[in-house]
């Protein structure tokens, strides 16, 4: 079978045929070797039979399970449409068949391609049909550079930019943000990293894997913020699957300190029209010894570069603390089992104005990550045994915030499964 690395541009490559000189001279990065690399016959069979993993979720110690495809998040980054939109729609309504009778245990979810802003809002039309609850989407779109492709249509596939649907996108996205509000889906996101620039090794598909995920989240979520989208539909929460929660507590600090000292009241204080510049040739003359001379001279900012100079406008924020109400708040990050940087969302000392992040626990079986999959939620409790988390944070981590993410737009959103009870005494309060 022919495949390329995800999120990649261009033609479709079959890395496997290739030669290692082959991948060089095309800079194909690696992908994985044994990717559904379970060790239990039983494991392989569960990860494609919903059947067996209805049987199987109390032996695996879950209630409830909301379905997020593998393979399947690569038809959103199609690059024909045709192939793309139907590839989107034919899992969607074999999804929704084939799980339809384990509905009180298993959740699918949705594929939505985003390519345009009317493809994606035709498919979240199309899943709320057929029933879904849930949707994961592609989470960038990488676009040829147009000049590249006047100059060499050919060429354009290797000379493209990254579309994160909030700042600079290609399109106004605002239409699939007020869908999914209608809708009552909250925006979920899972695509990878591979194959971009920093992730295209030819020999190292553990280079290229390690990170991919926090990386191409940590893109989007600066762009929906930064775009101003968290600002325009407070309502809205939005998912971050699979790549834990570290990168966004790390982006959050960022956005803090630049907004600090980068926002248009902060901007001001640097510009060149305030410096005293008789001073400054004086101090060049008076210590600049054969420098002397070669003083640079006064600057201005460009009138465009003005109009520019407040680059969290969007945003809105009145003070620092409005950062966590829009970004902390409404985004929730899926965490692997495993991963011991996820109690970095609960440290409420450490975390700039207390916040406390929406960690979410991902189980991630079926992936070589996992391999056995009845061993993964003792993964999780081994947080708590090494006092990383309390019992309070695990009950967050595999309960509370899952229903936080799903139930804000749709408290109906567990109705009919095992835990519908649960949720509604949790939704009381």
């Amino acid at each position: 079978m022919a495949r390329r690395t995800p999120g990649t541009f261009g033609p479709t490559v079959d890395w496997y045929s290739l030669t290692p000189e082959e991948r060089a001279e095309r800079r194909v990065a690696r992908g994985p070797w044994g990717n559904g690399g379970m060790e239990l016959a039983v494991d392989r069979a569960t990860a494609l039979l919903p059947r067996l993993l209805a049987e199987r979720l109390p032996e695996l110690g879950i209630d409830v399970s909301v379905i997020y495809p593998s393979y399947g998040l690569l038809f959103g980054h199609f690059d024909d449409e045709r192939d793309r939109r139907g590839a989107c729609r034919a899992l969607n309504r074999f999804n929704a068949g084939v799980f339809a009778e384990f509905a009180d245990r298993l959740l699918p979810v949705a594929e939505i391609p985003m390519h345009t802003p009317a493809e994606a809002v035709d498919e979240l039309e199309h899943a709320a049909e057929l029933g879904f609850r849930a949707v994961v989407m592609a989470g960038f779109v990488q676009r040829p550079v147009a000049a590249a492709a006047e100059a060499d249509p050919q060429l354009a596939q290797y000379a493209v930019w990254t579309d994160t649907f909030g700042l600079d996108s290609a399109y106004d996205y605002d239409p699939v943000w007020q869908k999914c509000r209608e809708l009552g889906i909250a925006p979920a996101f899972h695509s990878a990293a591979m194959g971009w620039q920093n992730r295209a090794s030819i020999s190292s598909y553990v280079y290229n894997h390690v990170g991919m995920l926090g990386e191409s989240h940590h893109a989007l979520a600066k762009s929906l913020f930064l775009g101003g989208v968290t600002r325009r539909f407070p309502d809205l929460n939005f998912g971050f699957l699979e790549g834990g929660v570290a990168w966004a507590v790390s982006l959050y600090a960022d956005l803090i300190g630049h907004w600090e000292k980068r926002s248009g009241e902060a901007m001001r204080r640097l510009d060149p029209d305030h410096v005293d510049w008789e001073e400054f040739a004086d101090l060049f003359a008076r210590y600049g010894g054969e420098w002397a001379s070669m003083a640079p001279p006064p600057t201005s900012y460009p009138e465009q570069d003005l109009a520019l100079l407040d680059e969290f406008a969007a945003c809105g924020i009145e003070r620092a603390e409005d950062i966590r109400e829009l970004f902390a708040v409404p985004f929730y990050c899926g965490c692997e089992a495993d991963d011991p940087t996820s109690v970095t969302a609960f440290d409420t000392k450490a975390n700039p104005f207390g916040a406390r992040f929406n960690a979410m626990f991902g189980s991630d079986i079926s992936h070589w990550d996992v391999p056995v999959m009845a061993d993964v939620l003792g993964e999780v409790y081994e947080m708590v045994e090494h006092e990383l988390f309390s019992e309070a944070d695990l009950r967050d981590f595999v309960f509370t915030n899952p229903v936080r993410f799903y139930t804000r737009g749709n408290p109906q959103f567990f109705a009919g499964t095992a835990v519908e009870t649960a949720v509604a005494a949790e939704l009381q309060g």
